[in-house]
């Protein structure tokens, strides 16, 4: 297999881009630096193509690794033939590798291995030869009865004989293809109600789908409920038919004598051995591909969620809700630091709203705060009135709130980094300060969380965890790259992410700020401990120095390239001659274009462009909500069945995967994207269950 040729075909691009790209990363260069740095060798592809082809260039050598591996423990054993060489190396997938050394893997004793230490083996043969015959059956069989082997009599014998071709049914692998595109074309999945009584599982109780078509949260759930045994789960296939073509296989004849013994080996080995086998890698192809599914929809969602707009130039107060220990709110300046904190207690049992007021006021007078950031969790809503009372009372034009989603703020406020960060602050009030900053500086905040518990997606904890976690840091690391980062100012967590920076250079960096002051330009980031000639490379265009020696230092032009951009100066960007330039200059054009629109833009983040969360002061209960009304909303999860929409109501509506367009669409992600504004109608108000459907139509 030409590992080149295979990738350039899956992702529908040139050979010589998979070539050129797969030598930048063996040479250890990163995606972000090679999607950003390396566009004339690439061809121009973008991180998400790159992504792949670094996943599908891991798995083709994982794949001829394991070829290698399989001919020689083969080889070993003595069974390699040509054929079956051939066989190895021309198989696609590794699971198909598998298939083929299936027979030849070493095993614990079975019924078939015992036989065979019995000398059973030859008798299988005759039996799959079919050269059996009626009348000299028992005279070939009681060739075997050995009383040392323990094979006693011909139905001894018999039983041996067929436990070894049961076996060997079982781990051929033409008839496994046989149950799994049955199970493709024809499996059904079935659930019951189990040992355990769950009404949230009460619609799977008598519930049967086409293998081929259960989504991804479907099998989440199902699996979840089956874990928790709330549910039986099986798996439907046409028994009698593969049966019967197994069988048909080993002998057309249904009158020849060694007939009704295959069929014997054939039923036991289908339901003893083949079926239950190939029934849990379908249940295990079932999770691996709900979860590729689901990561891929949590990575679209952290996306844009990361790449929000932040919020600058803004004293923020943040609330942490919260009832029986009150809300913890903390007032954060524009440069993200903290300036007070305090605990108020608006909800229940306490319910001091004058006092909280009087508190909250006093906060914003003092510092001047034009923004106040409500947690979305427990008590918000109730907070959310108190707030919206006091901006009212208050009559202060510039003063707005918004609801942010915490969910990861108790993890981080409890972790270690949280303590590094406000080692004299309590867990609660840390929370506060999470709130805040992640309205203010959205990425910068939200890096410090494990990306699985900042609560997009669905079904996080039922996933694949490794590879939940390598994508959304993929998705972390790509988008921090993009926007770039302020090296003067960024936390530890921040500049981990950024191209070729390990964390313990990430630490020695902030150390060495820590004890030399603000870096002056790039270069100097060469004296930190660890950072050598080739992370410098990799990392020095996302490192942005503000009000530094040069200018360029505020851009993403690589310092490999800055004897091009001082070219520029002086020029009119807007009418240069990109190709003619490029040559004289001996550049590519798709570096110099680059080099030029940061030149016309320095120091400028892309997140500027993305939508901004919507800042209220007034407040809505779906007391308020009648059906037709149309309203803004925020999308905060888009999921496989539909979009999440913050209305400004204690739940957010949903609207369904049929109501988001007037065109059929696969998946909500085609048309919506987190963090979107999008505008609602209601269609339905359901106030016993506060439930709100929501139609975009």
């Amino acid at each position: 297999m030409n590992i080149f040729e295979q990738i350039a075909k899956e992702l529908n691009i040139k050979v010589g881009q998979v070539e050129n790209t797969v030598k930048l990363i063996d040479e250890g260069n990163t995606i972000p630096f090679i999607a950003r740095y390396r566009k004339e060798v690439t061809g121009n592809l973008d991180d998400e193509i790159l992504r792949n082809l670094e996943q599908k260039l891991q798995y083709l050598r994982n794949l001829e690794q394991r070829k290698e591996d399989v001919i020689r423990l083969i080889d070993e054993l003595g069974e390699l033939t040509d054929e079956l060489k051939n066989e190895i190396l021309n198989a696609e997938t590794i699971s198909k590798v598998e298939d083929i050394y299936l027979p030849f893997r070493p095993k614990k004793r079975t019924r078939a291995t015992i036989a065979k230490e019995k000398g059973l083996k030859p008798l299988a043969d005759l039996i799959l030869d079919r050269k059996l015959k009626e009348n000299n059956f028992e005279q070939k069989v009681f060739e075997f009865i050995s009383e040392e082997k323990e094979v006693l009599t011909i139905e001894d014998a018999m039983a041996g004989a067929l436990d070894i071709i049961a076996e060997m049914i079982s781990e051929d692998k033409d008839f496994r293809d046989i149950l799994r595109k049955d199970a493709e074309k024809n499996g059904i999945l079935v659930s019951e109600k189990g040992k355990e009584e769950n009404n949230v599982y009460d619609m799977y109780y008598e519930f049967s789908e086409k293998i081929s078509k259960l989504p991804a949260h479907r099998i989440l759930a199902i699996n979840r409920g089956e874990k928790e045994k709330a549910l039986k789960v099986s798996i439907k296939l046409s028994d009698e038919k593969n049966i019967g073509e197994i069988l048909f296989s080993l002998c057309m004849d249904d009158e020849n004598f060694c007939h009704k013994f295959l069929k014997e080996a054939v039923i036991d080995s289908y339901n003893r051995l083949l079926f239950p086998q190939i029934e849990t890698e379908i249940r295990a192809n079932l999770k691996e591909k709900a979860d590729t599914q689901s990561i891929e929809v949590f990575g679209k969602n952290l996306k844009p969620y990361i790449m929000q707009s932040p919020i600058l130039d803004r004293v923020v107060l943040g609330i942490d809700p919260g009832y029986r220990t009150g809300c913890k709110v903390a007032v954060i300046s524009k440069t993200g630091s903290v300036l007070d904190h305090v605990n108020i207690y608006p909800t229940k049992p306490q319910e001091k709203i004058k006092e909280s007021k009087e508190i909250l006021a006093k906060l914003i007078k003092k510092y001047d705060v034009s923004l106040i950031a409500i947690g979305n969790g427990t008590a918000s809503r109730e907070t959310e009135k108190v707030v919206v009372e006091l901006i009212n009372e208050l009559k202060k034009e510039d003063l707005f709130y918004s609801i942010v989603n915490e969910a990861g703020a108790s993890i981080y406020s409890a972790s270690k980094l949280g303590q590094e960060e406000f080692p004299d602050l309590d867990v609660t009030v840390r929370g506060a300060i999470s709130i805040a900053r992640r309205i203010q500086d959205p990425m910068a905040e939200l890096v410090k969380i494990e990306p699985k518990h900042i609560g997009i997606g669905q079904y996080q904890h039922d996933v694949n965890q490794k590879q939940l976690t390598e994508t959304l840091s993929d998705v972390i690391e790509d988008c921090v790259n993009k926007v770039g980062v302020d090296v003067n100012t960024a936390s530890f967590s921040l500049l981990s992410y950024i191209s070729g920076m390990s964390k313990t250079m990430a630490k020695n960096l902030v150390s060495y700020r820590d004890e030399n002051g603000a870096f002056k330009n790039r270069d100097e980031i060469k004296k930190v401990k660890g950072i050598g000639p080739k992370a410098y490379t990799q990392s020095a265009g996302f490192l942005r120095i503000r009000n530094g020696e040069n200018p360029l230092d505020n851009t993403a032009v690589h310092p490999e390239s800055y004897e091009i951009a001082e070219k520029l100066y002086g020029k009119d960007l807007d009418k240069i001659n990109v190709p003619k330039l490029s040559k004289e200059l001996e550049v590519g054009e798709l570096t110099l274009k680059d080099i030029i629109e940061e030149l016309k833009r320095p120091g400028r983040d892309i997140r500027e462009d993305m939508p901004k969360p919507i800042l209220r002061s007034d407040v809505l209960s779906i007391e308020d909500l009648e059906v037709g009304m149309e309203l803004k909303g925020t999308v905060r999860n888009v999921v496989d069945f539909g979009a999440f929409i913050d209305i400004g109501i204690k739940n957010d509506g949903l609207v369904h995967i049929s109501q988001i367009s007037n065109k059929f669409i696969k998946h909500p992600s085609e048309v919506l994207k987190v963090s979107d504004v999008v505008k609602v109608k209601i269609l339905e108000i359901d106030l016993e269950k506060q439930k709100v459907k929501l139609t975009m139509k």
